[in-house]
Formats: C-alpha cells, structure tokens, sequence
C-alpha cells in the first residue's frame, strides 16, 4: 500500500480519488497555481508608491518571510496527506474542544480566498525574462533598479516614505500565494506525507527565484518613468506592464506586434493557472461536503465514475469564478478589493492550523517523515506573525484622500463574509458540524 494511502487509512478516510500523481505531475500543478503573472497587475501601483527599488528588496522580503509559511505547512502536510488539507490540519491540531470551531473558520476562510482569486500559471515567464531586457532600446542603470526610491504622493495622496514602501510590497506578497495546493491534491499524489512537503517548497524555490526575474526584467525595461502613468499613453495609463512592452518593442522595431505577443503569453498564463486553481478549490469543496459542511453536501461531493474528481465542486467552483468576474468589467476597484479579499482568505487559512501547531502541546503532534524537530515552534511563530502582517496590509487604505471612489472595499466585503459565516456557526452549525469525519474503520480497513 502506498504510504499516503496507509496514512490517509489511519486518518479514517478511505482512498476515493485515483492516486496516480507523481511528484512532477504535484509540483507542476502547484508551481501553476502560483500567482506569480497574476501579480502583474499590482507592478504598477506597487511602482508607483515607492519606486524601483522598494518594489525590488520587497520581492526578496517577501520571499524570505514565505519559507517560514512553507516550511511550517510542508511540516503538517508530512502529518496529514488529506485533500482537506488547511481545514483539516486545523480541526487535529487544535484538539477535540477547539477542533470544530477551527476547522470551520478554516475552511471557509480558505474557499473566500481560493474562489475569488483563482490562480495563474508561470508557462513562459523565462521567455519574456530574457527576452524583455534585450529587446528594450535602453535598459536602466543597476543603481536604479536596486537603489532608487521615489514617491509619488501627487497620484496616491501618500506622503510617508514607510508608508508607500508598505503599500509597494502588494506585489509580492500577492504574488507568492498558491503553494499550499500541492496539500489539496495529496489523495491523488503517490506518496504524498513525503512528495507534498517537497512539492510545496520546491514551489516556493522555483517562484521566488523567476519571481524576481520577472520584476528585474521588467523595471530594467522601463524607458521613461513618467509615461507610463500618463493617462495619454497607448495604455491609457492604466496597465504599466502592457505600456513597458509597447515602448520596448515600438522602440526598436517601431511596431507593437511582439508586445501583443507576450501579453498573450501572459494572458494564456491566467487561464491555464486558472485550471490549476480550480483543481486545489475543487478539492476543499470537495473535502468540506464530505464532512457535511456545505449546504447540498452530498451534491458536491460526488466523484466521477470515470474520471475519480470531484466534478460538481468543479463546476461549482467555476460558476462563483465567474459571478465574482462580472462586477471587474464596469466597476475597477473590484478588482483591487478582490485581490485584498483573495489574500487575506488565503494566507488567513494558512494561518490557523500554524497557530493550532504553535499552541498545541509537541508530545501531541505525530510528525510526518519531513520534521522540523525544535526548530517547529519557532518556525511556526514567525510564519504566524508573518502571516499576521500581510492579512493587515490589504486591509490598509491605498489612495488619499479617502473618498468612494479610492476607498479599500476588502475590509467590507471581508467582514461581511466572515460575519455571515459565524453567525452561521453560532446559529447552527456549532449544533452538528464536527469537522472532519471518519468514513472508514481503521481497524479492519473497511468503509
């Protein structure tokens, strides 16, 4: 038997989905939902608070506070190969007294995040790497990119320079999000306690390093600082990235064509990245309604006869995608609260089994094959505290004054959500939801 299997079997659940996942099939699903290219659209505003330099250093910040979050969840992964994953890690690590109420907080704090902002993939990303760089008719010194801070305060209304460099950091910090799918898929990985904690930091690795590849590409490629916020220009000022492109291209070549072909490279990134995101969200529905947490649970739980996936949460999944999508077309800021509304639900749900696993005694933690040992408990501080700081950030206003129309809706919308969810709790499902349930006998191996 498998040893994911074995461990699953020992958790109580029996082995529904087809475990046929190796450790390359698990990484590329994970390295894809990364939202690395998702975060193209935040380069701009996050350049414009603070300039080059913040914007750069921030990728490197952001990437090295990530490890911490990986680390702590490829520690609780090894211990729990479950498609639930987060909500399942929350509801064991925090004890039958707590369990409930945390696997429940979990759990939805993960489906607001991973529904409203389905990831991206990276397909392509050394392409425009190397490419962009050498196309442009003249690159920025290295002294600017790595040392120049400039801040905008006549478009963002922000006058303080710690401020601005906060807010400048949106890019990575929503960039670097996604690498806990490799836990939703461990059901169908072939030995998941050992591949999913490899998968889930291989991720990390591999986007932290094309991550800031891709930020140097582009803020070495800049031709004229000022132009690409002028509302005037090809892109109307309003998509920085498309405008670095164009004026990379038109200027040695006097035609738009190439930049037309990286942005469809680009955009072809947001929907194959958008399928790898469905399969991780796919699964916590799944996971959720084989727990009778969802209303029509036993719709959403049902497996394909043929193919062994959770097709209705799939189609559930893309349903509300699209809903959430429609709203972007007349109404921009909804992208941005979104965004904001993505982040927090995401990195929140890592958050809860992090800090189950802080506050739990060790003697009562079974560690996987991949253990931190000691070192846990201070991983898993700082991981939390981590994840503490970039929840808070997206809640921060953006743009002064404060007006309607430049207004952080994600506090709003964030509140609203989780307000209905535990009133939900205190109202009913405190009466029979009881987290994750049993649906085999791990004595004698039966159903």
């Amino acid at each position: 038997m498998d040893s994911g299997e074995k461990r699953l079997n020992e958790l109580g659940y029996k082995q529904e989905l087809r475990r046929e996942m190796t450790l390359f099939k698990s990484l590329a699903i994970t390295f894809s939902t990364v939202t690395m290219f998702a975060g193209i659209p935040l380069y701009g505003p996050s350049l414009l608070y603070a300039g080059p330099a913040s914007l750069v250093w921030g990728w490197v910040v952001v990437s090295f506070f990530t490890w911490f979050v990986g680390i702590a969840l490829a520690e609780i992964c090894s211990s729990f190969p479950t498609t639930g994953s987060l909500y399942f890690w929350a509801a064991h690590l925090a004890g039958p007294k707590w369990g409930p109420f945390a696997s429940w907080c979990c759990a939805w704090l993960e489906i607001i995040g991973l529904i409203s902002g389905i990831g991206t993939m990276v397909i392509g990303c050394s392409v425009l790497v190397i490419m962009l760089p050498l196309v442009a008719l003249s690159r920025r010194p290295v002294s600017y990119v790595f040392g120049h801070l400039e801040i905008a305060s006549e478009s963002t209304g922000i006058s303080s320079k710690p401020y601005a460099v906060i807010l400048s950091v949106l890019l990575s910090h929503f960039a670097l999000l996604g690498y806990d799918t490799a836990g939703h898929i461990t059901e169908e990985t072939k030995g998941a306690d050992k591949n999913g904690p490899i998968a889930i930091l291989s991720s990390i690795g591999i986007v932290s390093l094309f991550g800031w590849a891709y930020v140097l590409s582009f803020t070495f490629s800049i031709q004229n600082f000022e132009y690409l916020f002028d509302a005037n220009n090809e892109t109307g000022g309003a998509y920085v990235p498309a405008q670095i492109l164009y004026d990379a291209f038109y200027g040695r070549y006097h035609s738009s064509a190439g930049a037309i072909v990286f942005l469809v490279v680009i955009w072809g990134s947001f929907f194959f990245g958008g399928l790898s995101g469905s399969t991780g969200a796919a699964r916590v529905v799944y996971a959720l309604s084989r727990d009778q947490g969802l209303p029509f649970s036993h719709i959403w739980r049902r497996i394909h006869p043929k193919h062994k996936v959770p097709a209705n949460a799939v189609w559930l999944c893309a349903t509300i995608c699209m809903l959430l999508g429609l709203p972007i077309i007349k109404v921009n800021v909804v992208f941005t609260a979104i965004i904001s509304i993505c982040t927090v639900g995401w990195v929140g749900g890592y958050g809860v089994p992090i800090f189950a696993r802080l506050v739990m005694k060790e003697e009562n933690f079974k560690p996987g094959p991949f253990r931190l040992g000691k070192a846990g408990k201070p991983v898993s501080l700082v991981a939390f505290l981590w994840i503490c700081y970039t929840c808070s950030v997206f809640l921060l206003p953006t743009l002064y004054p404060i007006e309607w129309k430049t207004f952080n809706y994600a506090p709003v919308a964030l509140a609203f959500c989780l307000s209905l969810v535990m009133l939900w709790w205190v109202l009913d499902a405190r009466k029979w939801f009881k987290g994750p349930l049993r649906n085999i006998d791990v004595v004698n191996g039966k159903p």
